[in-house]
């Protein structure tokens, strides 16, 4: 037995190696998986299920070029603050309406956003 053991670390090493290479995946693709049910939950009351906006309430993200233009950190703080009614929309409250939202529940929200707005 005791000759073995010189191996477990590197046995344990490549099975850690092959489930990151297996199911892993992207942070990024996690994250809008996460993100995707949320979404869902407060997001699509104004931005419809699949993120192309009701009439009068919440803009297309998916051909957003404000979505576009910023980055993931410049959209966290926009939905932490929210906005005003414009454009014929109804108002962005704060964190969707959601105060409960968490800065990193909204970061996957944003991921799964970007993964939409290429559909």
């Amino acid at each position: 037995m005791r000759k073995w053991l010189w191996a477990a670390p590197m046995i344990s090493g490549t099975v850690g190696l092959l489930l990151t290479g297996c199911g892993g995946g992207d942070p990024y693709a996690v994250a809008a998986g996460r993100g995707a049910p949320k979404f869902k939950s407060v997001c699509a009351t104004c931005h419809g299920l699949n993120g192309k906006g009701l009439p009068n309430l919440g803009k297309d993200l998916t051909i957003s070029q404000f979505v576009k233009d910023n980055s993931d950190d410049e959209l966290l703080a926009f939905i932490k603050v929210g906005r005003p009614p414009m454009d014929g929309n109804t108002e962005m409250p704060p964190k969707g309406g959601d105060p409960s939202l968490s800065d990193e529940q909204i970061m996957d929200i944003i991921a799964y956003v970007r993964t939409i707005e290429v559909k």
